[in-house]
């Protein structure tokens, strides 16, 4: 629904006032499996780039707090961490979100993941995979930074002891998406468009290819004006807040479970 929503000049039949409608008219009239497409490409690619990003925050976020504030939180470890956390992530992440937003797209001619790796490699070579990392990394590291620092900051009003709470994991989570997703729009309408090189936008382009963050900018506000730089806004906080929500939640019980499992192990020696 985000990608489709973000869309610049979508076709008359893809045009949606908000996301209910987006979600009921698409379900209508491309089958109701149609909003679950690309979410394979989705699952292959997060599974690493989860791992390096929680990995490198948590072995960061202990290094920087330690010289920063020895034996306490501090905000700008939290945030430093995050952003670096966030150029791993990215890197494992940006190829499955090009094939995926692709397929999303109304009218996508490719049917399965394979179709659409073949196609974009053939036609435009391995760079286009990578064409929107940079606006990616610019999007993320500040959504990355609010989001963290949003999220301990939350944890330390509703968790002060830091103990294992999962209502304050999901309740953190979601607010820290909410807030990340909302400021950092913008910088996601011109990555999707980097990664969809959307048709009806590329006639506005003399280039014939939208590359690179600054011509990005430009098409967005020749094709839509500055309300366009906030499309699909909506649809961006409602997908954050569940999906942040869980991750967090999601990386707090293993987190608890592994911290249990070693502290029995040496409780045993």
């Amino acid at each position: 629904l985000q990608t489709r929503m973000q869309s610049l000049r979508p076709e008359p039949a893809a045009r949606y006032r908000n996301v209910l409608e987006a979600l009921w008219r698409i379900a209508r009239t491309e089958g109701v499996w149609r909003p679950m497409r690309g979410m394979n490409i989705t699952a292959t690619g997060a599974g690493p780039a989860h791992a390096l990003y929680f990995a490198c925050y948590e072995k960061l976020k202990k290094t920087l707090s330690d010289v920063i504030h020895a034996g306490g939180n501090s905000h700008v470890a939290n945030g430093a961490a995050g952003c670096v956390a966030t150029l791993l992530h990215d890197a494992a992440m940006n190829p499955a979100e090009v094939v995926k937003q692709r397929m999303q797209m109304y009218n996508s001619p490719y049917q399965r993941v394979t179709d659409c790796v073949r196609a974009v490699w053939r036609n435009e070579g391995a760079g286009a995979f990578y064409r929107s990392y940079t606006t990616q990394l610019t999007m993320n590291i500040p959504f990355q930074a609010i989001h963290f620092m949003t999220y301990e900051f939350l944890q330390e009003q509703l968790n002060p002891h830091r103990q294992y709470n999962p209502g304050s994991h999901v309740v953190s989570g979601a607010c820290a998406g909410a807030v990340a997703a909302a400021a950092t729009t913008p910088l996601d309408v011109c990555k999707t468009l980097l990664n969809t090189q959307e048709s009806l936008a590329l006639s506005s382009n003399i280039s014939g290819h939208i590359t690179g963050m600054a011509n990005a900018f430009r098409t967005v506000y020749q094709v839509g004006g500055v309300t366009a730089y906030f499309r699909g806004v909506q649809a961006r906080v409602i997908y954050q807040m569940p999906s942040t929500a869980i991750a967090w939640s999601v990386y707090e019980f293993f987190k608890y479970i592994l911290t249990k499992r070693q502290e029995k192990r040496r409780a045993g020696k």
